[in-house]
């Protein structure tokens, strides 16, 4: 019986290890959307984007399937510093009047809880500052997701090379 036991659980665990919830995931170039980083993104992911006056760019990486819908904002930065950029993100989100806390935070991002009501919903930041460039990566406005599905996000626009 403990023979059995431990064959299953070690059968769990091998399927378990290493499985980031990306199955499925590619290589999504931003370039042609004026956003010089390449993302990991899902297959079935659409992309949608736009300029805002001309001083923003604006692009939605979505897959309702699995869960996944990203915004891209970049614009001329304010400044070079990646802890000014990073801080600036931060207020926004503190100033959010659902804001919880700062569940987990890196020098270049960090993820979020929101609590409405009794509700725990999740979102992330995440900068890059690329030539004279500031690419915000977030979580999209219409969707409401877990924490897995925002780490899996978070995780995912982690730039995968340097153009």
């Amino acid at each position: 019986m403990r023979l059995l036991l431990f064959s299953v659980v070690s059968v769990l665990l091998l399927f378990g290890c290493g499985e980031d919830g990306r199955t499925g995931y590619g290589n999504l170039d931003l370039t042609e959307y004026s956003i010089p980083v390449t993302i990991q993104a899902p297959d079935s992911a659409t992309v949608k984007a736009q300029s805002l006056s001309g001083l923003i760019d604006d692009v939605i990486i979505s897959s309702d399937a699995d869960r996944y819908a990203v915004q891209v904002l970049a614009s001329s930065a304010r400044t070079n510093d990646m802890a000014r950029l990073k801080a600036d993100q931060l207020d926004l989100v503190r100033d959010n009047r659902y804001f919880a806390r700062i569940v987990e935070e890196e020098p270049q991002g960090f993820i979020f809880e929101n609590k409405i009501d009794t509700t725990s919903v999740y979102g992330f930041r995440y900068i890059v500052y690329r030539g004279d460039r500031e690419i915000v990566f977030q979580n999209s406005f219409d969707g409401v997701f877990t924490l897995p599905e925002a780490r899996n996000m978070y995780q995912s626009v982690k730039p995968q090379d340097t153009k």
